[in-house]
């Protein structure tokens, strides 16, 4: 080979270090992905769950229980590519914080999917009770929590830490409401002891809205990290 033509060794310490960085960059961009299909799955579940509920509606309850096995799934597949992104693409720093609070943030997904599951549940018990009527403060706080999702995993994926901490203020709304719907089915299950199972029921359904409320913080607060790599306390 010609020496004008051989390539040097920082040519070719360049060339890696492009095709790593292109490596990464892809497996950067599934991930995102991953995400971004683990939210919208799971934002449909929560939806799903409280109508199922409203609506007393066993058919649909029973879909977004069988449907949690995809939510799992995608979080599988978004693990499953941050460890091979690390093992092979080697990240540092920026990428590395990325892939890493990435990685958890589909852990919270999952659970918030099981959340949704666990509401859905509860209609076994609630379908065979006389209707509720705090369901509908149970529906005010479950879309809530809905949108909470949808904005947080905007805000993640624009690493916009100013949204973040906008979502995850609204987790006092629906503290309240928990607090509310808590408090009304005790006041109920006092009044009326045949009401006693089904209250239960809602309180536990109310339960699951609050720590979807939680997880979604938590989510926020890996974007902050995110942002401006600082740790904070959004629900202190």
């Amino acid at each position: 080979m010609d020496e004008a033509m051989a390539p040097t060794p920082a040519s070719a310490a360049a060339s890696t270090a492009l095709g790593s960085r292109a490596g990464l960059d892809r497996d950067e961009r599934q991930v995102k992905d991953g995400i971004l299909r683990m939210g919208s799955l799971v934002e449909s579940q929560i939806r799903a769950a409280i109508r199922a509920v409203v609506d007393r509606d066993l058919e649909l309850a029973r879909q977004v229980i069988a449907d949690d096995v995809q939510v799992n799934d995608a979080q599988r597949q978004v693990a499953d590519t941050v460890v091979v992104a690390i093992a092979t693409q080697q990240p540092v720093a920026r990428d590395l914080r990325f892939l890493i609070a990435l990685d958890h943030v589909a852990f919270e997904l999952e659970r918030i999917g099981d959340h949704a599951s666990g509401i859905a549940k509860q209609l076994r018990w609630l379908a065979e009770e006389p209707p509720i009527l705090q369901v509908r403060d149970l529906a005010r706080i479950g879309n809530l929590a809905a949108d909470q999702v949808r904005g947080v995993v905007s805000a993640l994926i624009d690493i916009d830490d100013t949204l973040a901490r906008e979502v995850a203020a609204r987790d006092d709304e629906i503290d309240h409401g928990y607090r509310t719907i808590f408090a009304e089915m005790i006041d109920l299950m006092r009044a009326e002891p045949e009401a006693v199972d089904g209250g239960i029921r809602v309180i536990l359904a109310a339960h699951w809205v609050e720590r979807i409320g939680d997880r979604v913080t938590n989510i926020a607060e890996d974007v902050v990290y995110l942002a401006t790599g600082q740790v904070e306390d959004l629900n202190p």
